[in-house]
């Protein structure tokens, strides 16, 4: 059975722990990386990821875009959201699509 893994700082995950969800807060990208890695060889179908944390993980994240699982999906931290994710998933839709659907922004 796939599981869901919430990754990042403790004060911006621990909240996702009430909902169910393995929460795995970290201190720095270091850790981030190798928790990331064991993540994606543990069953874990979805990885939310603070957006924070994902920006000095990008190298890594590409490495796992290359597969079918698990799912990288960015979420904002408790520092606010930075625009990361919602980016992420237009490219995605672009790329499935083969055009913008979200129409007036640039």
């Amino acid at each position: 059975m796939y599981k869901i893994a919430v990754l990042g700082s403790y004060d911006s995950i621990y909240g996702f722990a009430a909902l169910g969800l393995d929460t795995f807060p970290v201190e720095d990208a270091k850790e981030g990386a190798e928790k990331l890695k064991k993540l994606a060889e543990n069953n874990f179908a979805v990885i939310y990821i603070t957006e924070e944390l994902a920006k000095d993980l990008s190298h890594e994240i590409d490495k796992l875009k290359e597969r079918v699982l698990p799912a990288v999906i960015l979420i904002p931290g408790i520092s606010g959201n930075t625009g990361d994710g919602v980016q992420q998933v237009k490219d995605c839709v672009e790329k499935a699509v083969g055009s913008d659907i979200i129409f007036g922004e640039n």
